[in-house]
Parts: structure tokens; C-alpha cells; sequence
């Protein structure tokens, strides 16, 4: 077992060609050493490897895990903690160091990709908020109950395809709004609405939808007033706009005031029932769900459950 105070640190470096995973850990390293921080540092092989190195440091005992990543490794980190008793639960603190392709969580608590030595002496002063979480639960083909929890938002509809995009095109390009624009050009092709039944509060809504984000933080930008500490969940449900208001929402969710759309339906709940047609697309912390649930699914939020280090 390892010393209480020793930080257990993940490192995901971030694919594409314009990155420089050694030089990008040295520069945390050197920021660690002059803020005599005592760490243990592994790093992941590839996406699929991040639940197996948490699952190690939970068991060998380190009380304090950093995600030197983004949102999707952060994603992976929370749903293994809740796979652990929960006094094991409450013993670790998780952070984050924002190092990924999206790191909307990071940003929402402000931290900075290019401020390494900033996140390191915020998170050396162990502020510690608990927050929540959203919980998606559904059935997939297998006919397998499942359920996948959330830090930052599920977006079903167009939204889970351009985050899925913009992730691919962001390793090819190195840039978050280059990326975002060529996600969103593609699209614009193609279909932009889709059959979807939602229940919401006293509202069933049962009409063809672009998009429908429902959010324990800031939603990329389509929740601007969630937060992840007051148990509840922010719903935004795009109705089908035209063409030139498709630009207009761009513009707003750019500048924070994507409520201000006339297209938005903004919510807030403690839970979200959904139905969806075959081929939409879901997607959990900017990541796709491997496959579209089957028949009705629900979100909902998980109150104070994570221990976080906030900046201080």
C-alpha cells in the first residue's frame, strides 16, 4: 500500500501530430517536483487500457488518482470508482489535469491546458467539493441492462455525431474550433433531425428533434447554468430550426447564450425518460455509446457522490 499523501497520476497523452507526449510530461513533472508533490505516474497504452490502470490504483491504495487527460479518460475514472464499495469510494479523491481532445469538465472548474504549473498548485492546496453525477441506464441488442455514469452530459441526436466527429478531426488537426467547424460543415449535409419521444418533468415531447443535451455540468456550451453540486440535471431539447437559424445557434452556443435560441426547450430535473429511433446517435462525455439504446432508457443524477480536488 502506498502513503496516503502520494498521488497516484494517470497520464493519456493526446494523439495527432502536433502533439509531444514526452515533452508535455516533462513540463508536469517539473511542476510537480516544484510544488514537492510525491506521485507515482503510469500511462495509458491506448483508450481502452484507462479502466485497467484505475482499477490497479484504487486496489493498490492511493487515496488521491490525477487524470492527466481529458473528459473520456475522466469518464472512465468516475465509472470505475462507482464500480468500488462505497467506502472504498469515499476514501479517494479524484482530479484533473486537462490533457485530452475535450476537456469540458476541466474548463468548467477553469483549469487550462496550457497552465500546468496553475493546475498543479490549485490542486496541491486539496480543496475538496463532492459532486454528482448523471447516470444514463438502458438496455442495449444483447438485451443487457446497462448503465454508464457521466460527469458532463449525454447528448443524444445530432450533437453526439459532431462530438464524435470533432474528436476524430481534432487528432487529425490539432485545433478545438478548426475541428469544431469541420465537424459541423460535414454535417451540414446531412440529416438534422430525428424521431425521439422524451418525457420531461410534466412534458412528453414526442416530435422530430436535432438534438437533445441533458447535463450534469456545462454541456459543451448547451447547458450554460448546470452545475455538477446541486442534484439536479439541465435539459436542453433543440426543435428542427431552419437552415440560417442552424447558424444563428452556432453563433449563440459560441458566445454562452445558446438558451437565447428560439429552437431550445430549456429543463431542469431530477430525471429524463427517453425513446429514440433506430441509428440516433448517444453519446456520454463526448463519447459514443456502443450502439443506440433499445426501447426507453432513463437519465438520471446521483447526488455528492465523487470526492473532487477544485481549484483553490
Amino acid at each position: 500500500m502506498v502513503d496516503d499523501n502520494r498521488w497516484g497520476i494517470l497520464y493519456c497523452p493526446k494523439s495527432g501530430f502536433l502533439s509531444n507526449p514526452a515533452k508535455r510530461w516533462e513540463q508536469l513533472e517539473d511542476s510537480l517536483k516544484a510544488h514537492d508533490i510525491a506521485f507515482d505516474m503510469v500511462q495509458s497504452e491506448n483508450p481502452h487500457s484507462v479502466e485497467r490502470l484505475i482499477r490497479m490504483m484504487i486496489n493498490n491504495g492511493y487515496k488521491t488518482i490525477v487524470i492527466f487527460g481529458g473528459d473520456s479518460a475522466l469518464n472512465d475514472a468516475v465509472n470505475c470508482l462507482m464500480l468500488a464499495n462505497p467506502e472504498v469510494r469515499d476514501s479517494v479523491t479524484l482530479g484533473v489535469i486537462p490533457n485530452g481532445v475535450m476537456n469540458d469538465f476541466a474548463h468548467y472548474w477553469g483549469f487550462d491546458e496550457d497552465q500546468l504549473g496553475q493546475a498543479v498548485s490549485w490542486l496541491s492546496k486539496r480543496r475538496i467539493r463532492k459532486i454528482d453525477l448523471g447516470c444514463i441506464r438502458y438496455q442495449n441488442r444483447r438485451n443487457e441492462r446497462c448503465r454508464r455514469y457521466f460527469l458532463n452530459c449525454v447528448n443524444v441526436g445530432l450533437v453526439a455525431t459532431i462530438m464524435n466527429l470533432r474528436r476524430r478531426t481534432r487528432q487529425l488537426l490539432g485545433s478545438r474550433m478548426l475541428s469544431f467547424f469541420f465537424s459541423f460543415l460535414i454535417l451540414v449535409v446531412q440529416r438534422m433531425s430525428y424521431l425521439m419521444h422524451v418525457r420531461v418533468n410534466t412534458d412528453t415531447i414526442r416530435h422530430r428533434l436535432m438534438t437533445v443535451c441533458v447535463s450534469n455540468a456545462s454541456g459543451y456550451g448547451q447547458t450554460p447554468n448546470a452545475v455538477p453540486y446541486n442534484g439536479w440535471l439541465d435539459v436542453s431539447v433543440v426543435f428542427h430550426p431552419k437552415v440560417m437559424q442552424v447558424f444563428e445557434g452556432i453563433y449563440l452556443l459560441l458566445r454562452g447564450k445558446f438558451l437565447n435560441h428560439r429552437s431550445v426547450h430549456p429543463y431542469r430535473t431530477g430525471e429524463v425518460e427517453m425513446e429514440v429511433e433506430t441509428g440516433t446517435l448517444v453519446s456520454v462525455d463526448g463519447r459514443l455509446l456502443s450502439g443506440t439504446p433499445v426501447g426507453t432508457f432513463k437519465i438520471g443524477v446521483e447526488k455528492e457522490v465523487i470526492k473532487f480536488l477544485i481549484p483553490g
